[in-house]
């Protein structure tokens, strides 16, 4: 399903946050929004879902205005938000049965969907009995039960440790080659950026506007991004990061998976 964004403002009272956003994200592409915290990346992500309008411009996912939520788009938080009251199938299955699907069926297809990303065995186990980075795969077999056609991803790894976040980035890529959605994910991490993305706008400040736009193409990648290092170079300029000083990865605690 193709996004456009035609003349996108967004104020909040007297702060402007976003500032004549355009751009179109193709059916089946991959954009990654990047930039520094609080330039308005999560904002256009919402704006997407259907969650908040714009203050002037219009918003179109398929040709149609985007005026509220809609399950052909889905929303992935960086917590994982799910129901504690419920074990990962039933959290998975619930998916399919706010669509009106038998419940039996819900849960055989949320089985599944945990087999994918290797949660077999754990279906009845309940959120706080499992890791963070477990409780995000659950995450993952949720949002893509339903085969939404947009994937609104806000920071899904973030609270996750570094190695943690790699290994669920390599899941997210196998499944979204596998289901082929439009994807927009907002991140702060250049790495996952170059490594998830067919193409990167990278923004300024607030009010938020596009200071490069990255085509990277659907080229096979992997977590060596030794081949995109003079891009990855000129991002964290542009973003005000000194790569002389600054190491490749900054010291991550956290969960495992």
């Amino acid at each position: 399903m193709e996004l456009t964004f035609s003349e996108v403002t967004k104020s909040f009272g007297r702060l402007n946050v976003i500032d004549h956003f355009n751009t179109t994200i193709r059916t089946g592409e991959i954009v990654a929004l990047l930039g520094p915290s609080g330039c308005g990346k999560s904002t256009l992500l919402h704006m997407l879902a259907g969650l908040q309008t714009p203050s002037t411009g219009t918003l179109t996912a398929g040709g149609k205005r985007i005026e509220k939520p809609s399950p052909r788009r889905t929303l992935v938080f960086q917590e994982h938000a799910l129901y504690p009251w419920l074990t990962l199938a039933g959290n998975v299955a619930l998916a399919l049965e706010f669509q009106n699907t038998p419940k039996q069926t819900a849960f055989a297809e949320a089985q599944k969907w945990l087999a994918k990303v290797e949660l077999s065995g754990f279906e009845h186990y309940y959120p706080h009995q499992v890791s963070g980075g477990m409780r995000q795969r659950c995450a993952l077999a949720r949002a893509f039960i339903a085969r939404p056609e947009v994937l609104l991803l806000d920071e899904p790894f973030g609270a996750l440790d570094a190695l943690t976040r790699m290994t669920l980035q390599s899941v997210l890529k196998d499944l979204i080659e596998e289901e082929r959605p439009t994807v927009v994910l907002v991140t702060h991490d250049v790495d996952e950026a170059l490594y998830l993305a067919d193409r990167v706008l990278v923004f300024s400040n607030r009010p938020a506007t596009v200071l490069r736009e990255i085509e990277l193409g659907h080229m096979p990648k992997t977590h060596d991004l030794s081949a995109f290092a003079d891009i990855r170079r000129d991002v964290l300029n542009k973003l005000g990061i000194d790569t002389d000083t600054t190491p490749a990865h900054a010291e991550e605690t956290g969960e495992t998976v």
